[in-house]
């Protein structure tokens, strides 16, 4: 069987901000922009997941775009925990370096994909 890398890469982000996640309210109480990148960093791969099964090429693309909006979004709080010393530098550049990898792998998929309509 052939490997999806997206799909595989998006899973393995995901564990990540659970581990994430965890870590924030455990350690630092912090619930609300924990629940934020939570929702964004795992959406990331479930609209990926959901993108496998499109009705269309252009539903496809849709659900896509989705993902690397999520993506994106998921950049942002990682900026902003970091930028409140919430997250070491370390983690932020271990998370942003998977999230930025993702984002573009997201972009030349859809790239393609456009093509091909």
């Amino acid at each position: 069987m052939k490997k999806n890398m997206v799909l595989e890469k998006s899973f393995s982000f995901s564990i990540n901000i659970i581990h994430l996640y965890k870590y924030l309210i455990e350690e630092h109480k912090e619930y609300v922009l924990a629940k934020q990148v939570l929702r964004s960093g795992t959406s990331v791969g479930a609209n990926i997941r959901e993108s496998q099964n499109a009705e269309s090429k252009k539903d496809f693309i849709h659900k896509l775009a989705i993902s690397q909006k999520e993506c994106d979004e998921s950049i942002y709080w990682l900026e902003l925990l970091v930028a409140t010393n919430y997250i070491s530098t370390e983690k932020f550049n271990t998370l942003f370096n998977e999230a930025s990898q993702l984002h573009k792998l997201l972009k030349s998929i859809i790239l393609s994909a456009k093509k091909g309509l």
